[in-house]
């Protein structure tokens, strides 16, 4: 029996058909490492990582990324994009009303897709998403001083 090995990031971009470069390598890391980035955040993550790179080609790289599900694109109502590594698991999540901050919430109740529609007009639903709302614990001590 041989022990299963994880892939690089450059064979995960070549599996779905993606040109391995060292920005978009630089980017999925940088997504991987973050917490629910903007674009300016893990633009300046890239540019850390490779040099320059121009915003435009982040959104680009993003966009083929998120297409290849390789990344998750989320936007909380009133928020701009944010992005994810965290795949493939239906996850939803909880955002403060205050700063902003987004976090992971694991599947409401039992297997994807989570919740049953009370009726799905004929879809045939393979994923729900849930965002939950509130104060995170730094705000809400905040609010209450």
């Amino acid at each position: 029996m041989t022990a299963s090995r994880i892939p690089t990031t450059a064979e995960e971009l070549r599996g779905v058909g993606l040109r391995v470069t060292a920005a978009r390598v630089a980017l999925l890391e940088t997504v991987r490492a973050g917490d629910h980035l903007g674009v300016e955040a893990i633009a300046s993550g890239v540019r850390d990582r490779v040099g320059h790179v121009s915003l435009q080609a982040v959104y680009e790289a993003l966009h083929a990324l998120t297409a290849a599900g390789l990344v998750r694109r989320i936007e909380p109502a009133g928020s701009p994009a944010r992005f994810e590594g965290r795949i493939g698991d239906n996850h939803h999540h909880v955002v403060c009303r205050s700063c902003g901050v987004v976090a992971d919430v694991d599947c409401a109740v039992g297997e994807a897709p989570c919740l049953t529609a009370s009726n799905d007009q004929g879809f045939a639903i393979d994923e729900a998403e849930v965002v939950y709302w509130g104060l995170c614990p730094g705000c809400s001590t905040a609010k209450s001083s």
